[in-house]
């Protein structure tokens, strides 16, 4: 009992010198970073082109043949042990399943055509190809065209985009705006270039994507990010406050000096951090360190040696869809990781989930997306202190109702307000079925009955006076085909706000399911 009175003291002592050192000290300003800081071979200098080229996704006949030699060639794998589903890491019988299925019922051509179904391009920036989808919607005049940014994580792609595409983009009756999406492969992902030399982290990416959207036209323009990507749109919203009309997250990183000491407070008193409601998916946080030491084993094998299990994935599509699709069960409902298949087709179609695996395995960049990993948990990139500059860019953050110890983080809105000055937090629990984490796998195929029955409403108002004008945009997470009843309470989505300053246009958009 004493040793606890003991503990409650200190951290409230230490808790009233925060707070004495957070009221006094100045805020951080952002650094600055070279926007035309370069990254490609030293030789492309001097033949810089910065037009913007159309691109197709080809499957090459070769290829397929080179692909199905090598399923058809694998060694036979360790079986199992008894009871054992993925809480080894992926189950090995159900794994011959998925690869008889890539080897002889992924219709290739067919699947092609599908990822070919949106316009993609690429255009050179600061040394490196960057791969885009670009929809641009057709509209009559009156009609409002918004810009908006997608960004995708590890081990995701633009994939993870295409269900949601239509309903961002496709014109309502009764409504003037619409969304022109942009959605790039990150650099080192899919088909854009990785980087030829050390040192391109998130902050870095957030200055190629801004480049990008400039090039297309938008000086300013909204974000929205998941995992690698969500990090990425934050720092964009640090360092480009005034480009970033509104920025989204589903990955609230907060990593500032207050954040260790008001989650260890919250150990003992929980209500002072977090709603009673959502205590148990932050507390206690022997669970949450359980689940990082068991789960994050990838996390580190990538931020220190990626290139040696890089070169293994790079040469065998078994162990890319091994490696790849672990996460798609864990991170998708962890205790999935009971079941022999994973719960894999719970959520998604095969297909869907070798799309992803085809966009790593024709371009083959596997290694060079896990190097992110490694850039941005080094000394270098830590020493940019960008975890300490408040966000006062208008933010928005969703939390699921899977998230917590299974996504690694909660970010209560007492916690996420350290960083992120203009907040707007969304808390979903418990009527989210068991829906994915909101931090991987972004975007959700919709059911067509749900789709039919539960159309995107968009409504418009007007703020009085000076107040912060915020917007909603519905995104839908995942890419697992869900038959959800019509019914807005069992919806598998969240609501991503995005939001305008007082002066630049005035509308309160908000689209909600």
């Amino acid at each position: 009992m004493v040793n606890k009175v003991l503990v409650v003291v200190s951290l409230g002592v230490g808790f009233i010198v925060w707070r004495y050192w957070c009221q006094c000290s100045q805020p951080l300003k952002p650094p600055t970073l070279d926007l035309n800081e370069w990254w490609g071979p030293e030789h492309l200098k001097t033949t810089q082109d910065e037009s913007i080229k159309p691109f197709k996704i080809n499957f090459k006949p070769d290829m397929i043949k080179d692909l199905k030699d090598r399923l058809s060639r694998a060694r036979k794998w360790t079986p199992p042990l008894e009871g054992v589903g993925f809480e080894y890491g992926f189950n090995s019988q159900y794994l011959e399943k998925v690869l008889q299925y890539w080897k002889d019922n992924y219709k290739f051509e067919a699947r092609e055509q599908f990822l070919n179904k949106y316009p993609h391009f690429t255009t050179f920036i600061q040394g490196l190809n960057i791969h885009f989808i670009r929809v641009k919607p057709e509209v009559t005049q009156g009609v409002e065209v918004i810009p908006l940014l997608l960004l995708h994580g590890w081990p995701g792609s633009v994939r993870e985009f295409y269900e949601i595409i239509p309903m961002l983009t496709e014109k309502r009756p009764d409504r003037n705006f619409v969304f022109e999406v942009v959605v790039p492969s990150l650099p080192g992902y899919g088909f854009s270039d990785g980087a030829v030399r050390p040192g391109l982290a998130t902050p870095h990416i957030g200055v190629i994507m801004r480049n990008l959207m400039h090039r297309l036209g938008h000086k300013k323009f909204y974000v929205q990010g998941g995992d690698w990507g969500s990090i990425t749109v934050s720092n964009m919203a640090t360092l480009f406050p005034q480009e970033i009309l509104g920025h989204h997250t589903n990955c609230p990183f907060v990593q500032q000096k207050s954040v260790m000491l008001k989650t260890l407070v919250g150990s003992i008193f929980p209500s002072l951090v977090v709603e009673q409601k959502y205590a148990d998916r932050m507390y206690p946080l022997s669970k949450f360190y359980s689940f990082m030491i068991e789960e994050s084993g990838y996390l580190h094998i990538q931020a220190t040696k990626p290139d040696t299990v890089g070169v293994a994935l790079t040469d065998s599509p078994a162990g890319l869809a091994a490696y790849i699709l672990e996460k798609f069960s864990t991170w998708t409902v962890p205790e999935h990781k009971r079941l022999p298949d994973g719960g894999l087709t719970k959520k998604y179609t095969l297909d869907q989930l070798i799309d992803n695996l085809m966009i790593y395995w024709t371009s083959s960049s596997i290694t060079t997306s896990m190097r992110l990993y490694s850039e941005d948990f080094s000394s270098k990139r830590r020493a940019m202190e960008l975890d300490d500059v408040d966000i006062e860019a208008i933010t928005s953050s969703a939390c699921m109702a899977s998230d917590g110890p299974a996504a690694g983080v909660l970010a209560p809105s007492l916690i996420c307000s350290d960083a992120f000055i203009l907040l707007h937090l969304q808390q979903y629990y418990n009527i989210f079925m068991g829906a994915v984490p909101a931090k991987h796998f972004d975007c959700v195929k919709l059911s067509p009955e749900w789709r039919r029955d539960n159309s995107i409403q968009v409504s418009a108002a007007r703020y009085l006076d000076e107040m912060p004008v915020f917007g909603q945009l519905c995104l839908c997470e995942n890419l697992h085909s869900l038959q959800l009843q019509p019914s807005r309470d069992v919806c598998s989505a969240y609501l991503s706000s995005v939001a305008r300053r007082p002066g630049d246009g005035g509308d309160f958009l908000e689209l909600i399911l």
